[in-house]
């Protein structure tokens, strides 16, 4: 059936699989895309969304590489929402509600265009390792293809289990079956695996649903879009979602499953996602919260699908009914399909390099939950970095990783491959040491060169960045150099009760307060004649308001970003023999010897591995 030999086959078409499979033929490779069921390409497991905080940013990354999530999103979205408005820049996260069937279709249709791309419908149930180095995937028919390299992307799939009540039954989606095989091979040749759970919660009929009981969840005013290529539009049209609440009563009927729960009667052993916890989770741990925030999120445009973000649930299913019967506006309520948690296999991702290439198997990647991730965001961005890296080193090209101080994918593949991760590992700003740098707005700056380079994003992309750069820096010298009269300031300064001025001086301080907007410096003739002039966009105008009122800060990350890039720096040999670092601790060389980290800057953040080893380890290595 397959007489030839891929350059990369992708195993599994999740949002991960399928940025790595897209990836890798766009740069050139002959690649395969091997899956279950071709009819659940980029499925939307659990809830019908993308972005979010920090998981928006990670879209718009992987958009400015040159990947197709942001343009999925965008061309699926039902409603957009930019979450955290009222903090500051480095805060503010897009987010989509996606049409489920119309995600999946679009990105199906995106991958059937991509030239290089071949797809092949079957479960992959072993690799074709010889002498450490993969060779190719056999199914479970017995079909053998030969690669030179091979992204897994298994999802929740290996040896994958459903949990309902005290019910269990093997399977990787509701629906259908797991997948066996694989996790066994990698254990014999010598990876460590472990056991993670997730869990998703029913899915309702929206005819069976009083909506005018609940509180309205509209998208933004003035939307916008993920995507920075103009491929796509921002909406004209959105779907609202709709809020309530459980109450004591709720708790008080769950409360009633626990004896039957399988989290709770150690039917279920594995770790959960600590900040998307189950419904039995909340009110064990927040005993003392009477309520908990319900949103119910269409699944499309047209379906009357709904499903119950905050009620992720695993208790047996008449007792989710019950329960959820109670809540304001459920009172008629008809079941699609209950809840359930599935427990699945995955290898703790210390065993990876930084281009998620495993250090025991050369040309093998992992990418997405096989990594101890949760989310599609997590798993898109690395199933992109995978797809990249397979693709050059076939092409026998440099690697192409990202720096903690470039992205929010930099931070996330650090954090996996340098401190590993107990629990289901989810993106937030707050893991990131440099957010003010990687900031939803300006991801199309930081990374669309890099995906141009790779042959990613297209020309037509780096000329629209580059001129979205040159204007918005342009314009942001106009107000370093234009000066303003007390006679034209003091009045929009007096309507912000913001102190007047009493001479002469440069607009941008004024426009650097806190409390004054673009709104109040367009009321400058000399501003909107310039906007007018130059035809600025509200991407630039965003982007020179960014620039202007956090320029200090951002200037302080950056030489906080330089000194820790010295340290990236500064290699360590890959041979490099810790035993004999005698002055260091036992703790940190067994550390050091089982992550065998590249540089000193990424031993630093090694768990367990102190300032004083690092100044063991700069001495030795003559610094």
């Amino acid at each position: 059936m397959f007489n030839e030999e891929y350059d990369v086959i992708v195993v599994g078409a999740g949002h991960a699989g399928s940025e790595a499979a897209a990836a890798a033929a766009n740069m050139g490779s002959k690649t395969l895309l091997i899956t279950m069921n071709l009819q659940n390409i980029a499925q939307m497991s659990c809830n019908p969304a993308m972005g979010g905080i920090a998981k928006g940013q990670i879209v718009r990354e992987i958009d400015a590489l040159g990947g197709y999530s942001g343009i999925v999103s965008d061309t699926s979205a039902i409603q957009f929402k930019m979450l955290n408005k009222s903090k500051g820049p480095a805060m503010w996260s897009p987010r989509v509600q996606s049409d489920r069937m119309r995600f999946a279709e679009d990105w199906r249709m995106l991958l059937e265009g991509t030239e290089n791309l071949d797809f092949y419908q079957e479960m992959v149930s072993g690799l074709i390792v010889e002498n450490h180095k993969v060779v190719g995937v056999k199914t479970s028919l017995g079909v053998e293809v030969r690669a030179k390299s091979v992204v897994l992307t298994n999802g929740t799939f290996l040896n994958g289990l459903i949990h309902i009540g005290d019910k269990q039954f093997g399977g990787g989606r509701a629906g259908e079956r797991n997948s066996k095989g694989i996790t066994e091979q990698l254990v014999d040749l010598g990876f460590e695996s472990g056991r993670m759970k997730t869990g998703t919660p029913p899915r309702v009929d929206g005819r069976s649903l009083d909506f005018s009981k609940m509180i309205e969840q509209p998208g933004d005013v003035n939307p916008q879009k993920f995507s920075y290529s103009n491929v796509t539009k921002p909406l004209t049209k959105q779907r609202s979602c709709q809020m309530s609440y459980t109450s004591l009563e709720v708790h008080d009927l769950l409360r009633e499953g626990f004896d039957r729960s399988p989290m709770f009667n150690g039917r279920i052993k594995s770790v959960g996602p600590r900040y998307c916890p189950s419904i039995e989770d909340k009110i064990n741990r927040f005993a003392d919260k009477d309520r908990h925030q319900l949103f119910v999120e269409p699944e499309g445009w047209n379906t009357c699908e709904y499903y119950i973000n905050g009620f992720s649930t695993s208790l047996p299913e008449d007792v989710q009914f019950k329960a959820l019967r109670s809540v304001v506006g459920f009172e008629n309520v008809k079941f699609f399909r209950p809840g359930y948690a599935i427990e699945y296999d995955y290898f703790p991702p210390t065993q990876l390099k930084h281009t998620l290439e495993t250090k025991l198997v050369e040309g093998l990647y992992f990418a997405g939950q096989i990594n101890g991730t949760t989310g599609y965001e997590e798993a898109a961005s690395q199933g992109l970095m995978a797809g990249i890296n397979a693709s050059l080193k076939v092409q026998e090209k440099e690697a192409f990783t990202l720096q903690r101080d470039e992205a929010y994918i930099g931070v996330l593949i650090d954090d996996l491959i340098t401190k590993g991760t107990e629990e289901p590992y989810r993106m937030f700003t707050s893991r990131a040491e440099y957010r003010t740098l990687l900031r939803q707005d300006n991801a199309d700056f930081r990374l669309t060169p890099k995906g141009y380079d790779l042959g990613l994003a297209s020309e037509k992309r780096l000329r629209r960045m580059e001129e979205k750069q040159s204007k918005s820096e342009a314009f942001v010298q106009f107000f370093k150099d234009t000066s303003i009269t007390p006679d034209e300031a003091n009045p929009v300064l007096e309507s912000k009760n913001s102190a007047t001025v009493k001479q002469q001086d440069k607009m941008f301080k004024l426009y650097a307060r806190p409390n004054i907007t673009i709104d109040d410096v367009r009321k400058f003739e000399a501003v909107e004649n310039y906007i007018q002039a130059n035809d600025l966009d509200n991407e630039v105008i965003e982007q020179t308001e960014i620039q202007v009122k956090y320029a200090g800060y951002i200037e302080k990350e950056k030489n906080n970003a330089d000194k820790l890039n010295r340290l990236e720096n500064l290699k360590i040999p890959a041979d490099f023999d810790y035993s004999k670092l005698k002055s260091m601790s036992i703790e940190a060389r067994q550390k050091l010897d089982k992550i065998k980290p590249v540089t000193i800057s990424q031993a630093s953040r090694i768990s367990g591995v102190s300032p004083n080893d690092i100044s063991v380890l700069l001495v030795y290595l003559g610094r």
